[in-house]
């Protein structure tokens, strides 16, 4: 083992560390030094979602000792960065294993430093942290959550006072800040408990209200209030606060899956409580085939993410992938302002430089400003913020199933989506159709994209570096061709430069750096590599693009696309 690695899996067996800790550090070093290794050969940093790892002992862990050194060179930072007033911040935390545990420790060290913090009683979504930032005044959050990821996880997300997760400086300040607690000696961990102030149904009572201004239909939902909806907290904090925000907007049909409304870390009745994955959506399913309901919506456990199920032209229940509900969000909410007469050239939209170009060309057709901004919401909240007082912020999205309305919350929001997105099937029933059918009538007006994401997992030290390895290669020795098309563009967002294939000329991106590369094929194909910040994933973003004469040619068009998709990844090697 190398020699620094076990120094520091070492310094764990004595001092202040509890007994417990201490134990089984030395039962690791004795027994497991691959363990070890991997537990000490680094200290979590905070990527595109904050602190998050597998929950342990070592460095590399999420634990008590990790969690309390984050919290104290955070609270260093805010102190350093408001000087001479009570700082205040907020916290929040999901269902998961010691999620509770850690919500405390912040709390607790928080409160050492002189902070009032406000604590939520119990679970709560991250958009609801992320809303309780700005309503109550602080200067930061922090939510205690590892959203979709396996249940071996949990995480530690960080907010700024505009209520959005942080962006540059204060990313790289915070983790320099971090780094300088070196001991956990230097962690003030008791401190005055009477500063942690308990809050709950005010926030959430506040919270609601403003989702319900989000509502542009209310007399179409009137109408259709009966529509049966089927909806799955899948074992995480949206059963305190979707099936609320659906009754108030107005659906009186809701059907909650029973099996999970159950808050447990341990997720007992899925595979992964990620609503991105197909499984995770079968009980939900399965009861909306018995009631014969007209949509599914899924929220993963901290309730920022939400996937959906609709019918289909054979009333068939299918899955929606994070573009195509996106699409028909966007479609919706931008046709209804428009409607009301609420567009006068100063609204705008967001989405991420790997969400669906059909987003761009719907914004387009309303005449509409749009902003591509990098992968992560936190980007997406920056670019609400710079335009306070300029423009009016509509919608923003994510192909992960993220998306806003509003810019009360600065994050991606799951409970007002799904509000959203009953009443926009609320609205397509009033007119005679389905929500598939509006998704057809949008590809036939705007072309047929089709999206994938492949991700390729690399678990450890030894992961890392190959996904490092793989990145490097692209960049050194980029393909000259994908599935038999010429590439023509391609885009480094960690050099900021766009380079013409062809000709050579390259211009500068106006975005801040990101290890994402981006290559444009000569026949429209997209092809985008990121290696995850969150998890130790590779990830390969895949946009296609197709004219649909009609809704009838839409089954062959598919076919074609899905015969062009196999071809760009068999020519990649990721088969």
């Amino acid at each position: 083992m190398d020699q620094n690695i076990l120094e520091k899996a070492q310094s764990w067996t004595h001092g202040n560390f509890d007994e417990g800790t201490k134990s089984r550090v030395k039962e690791m070093i004795e027994k497991n030094p691959e363990e070890t290794a991997d537990s000490f050969y680094r200290i979590l940093e905070f990527g595109t979602g904050g602190l998050r790892g597998v929950m342990g002992d070592g460095t590399n862990r999420m634990n008590k000792y990790t969690v309390g050194m984050a919290t104290q060179g955070l609270a260093n930072y805010v102190m350093r960065m408001f000087p001479g007033i009570e700082h205040k911040m907020a916290i929040a935390h999901d269902s998961r294993n010691n999620s509770r545990y850690f919500a405390q420790i912040t709390a607790e060290v928080l409160a050492a430093n002189g902070f009032r913090v406000y604590l939520f009683e119990d679970l709560r979504p991250t958009p609801e942290l992320s809303f309780a930032v700005r309503q109550l005044g602080c200067q930061s959050g922090v939510m205690i959550t590892a959203s979709h990821n396996p249940k071996e996880y949990n995480g530690y997300k960080a907010y700024w006072d505009d209520g959005a997760q942080f962006i540059a400086p204060h990313d790289e300040n915070v983790i320099r800040e971090v780094e300088k607690i070196s001991s956990i000696d230097q962690v003030k961990w008791q401190g005055n408990k009477e500063k942690i102030v308990s809050i709950g149904s005010e926030i959430d009572e506040a919270y609601l209200a403003k989702l319900q201004t989000l509502s542009l239909s209310p007399d179409i939902i009137r109408q259709q209030k009966d529509l049966k909806i089927v909806y799955t907290p899948l074992h995480g904090t949206g059963r305190t606060l979707v099936p609320e925000i659906l009754k108030r907007f107005g659906f009186r049909n809701i059907h909650p899956v029973e099996e999970q409304m159950v808050a447990d870390g341990n997720f007992p009745t899925i595979k992964s409580p990620n609503p991105e994955e197909h499984s995770a959506l079968d009980m939900a399913i399965q009861l909306a085939e018995k009631l014969h309901a007209d949509l599914v919506m899924a929220t993963d456990p901290d309730a920022d993410r939400v996937g959906i199920a609709v019918r289909d032209n054979n009333n068939r229940m299918i899955l929606l992938n994070g573009n195509q509900t996106a699409s028909l969000l966007f479609y919706y909410v931008i046709t209804k302002w428009k409607e009301k007469g609420r567009l006068n050239g100063k609204q705008f939209i967001v989405k991420t430089i790997v969400t669906t170009e059909l987003l761009k060309d719907i914004a387009v057709s309303f005449d509409l400003k749009y902003y591509d901004v990098l992968t992560g919401f936190k980007y997406i909240a920056d670019i609400i913020r710079k335009n306070e007082g300029l423009g009016e912020f509509i919608i923003g999205g994510e192909e992960s199933y993220g998306y806003l309305a509003g810019d009360f919350v600065r994050d991606k929001d799951a409970v007002g989506a799904c509000a959203l997105i009953a009443e926009t099937l609320a609205w397509t029933v009033s007119k005679g159709k389905s929500l598939y059918d509006l998704l057809l009538e949008i590809y036939v007006k705007h072309g047929f994209y089709k999206e994938s994401l492949l991700s390729v997992t690399r678990k450890g030290q030894s992961g890392a570096e190959e996904i490092k390895q793989i990145m490097i290669g692209y960049r050194s020795n980029p393909p000259k061709e994908i599935n038999g098309s010429k590439v023509v563009r391609i885009k480094d967002y960690d050099s900021l430069i766009e380079k013409d294939v062809e000709n050579g000329k390259e211009n500068i991106i106006h975005l801040p750096k990101s290890n994402v590369l981006q290559f444009f094929t000569e026949d429209g194909s997209v092809i985008s590599v990121r290696p995850s910040g969150t998890e130790p994933k590779i990830k390969f973003y895949f946009g296609l693009r197709e004219s649909l004469v009609d809704k009838m040619a839409f089954e062959e068009t598919d076919k074609k696309l899905n015969e062009k998709l196999r071809g760009i990844i068999n020519s990649l090697n990721l088969k």
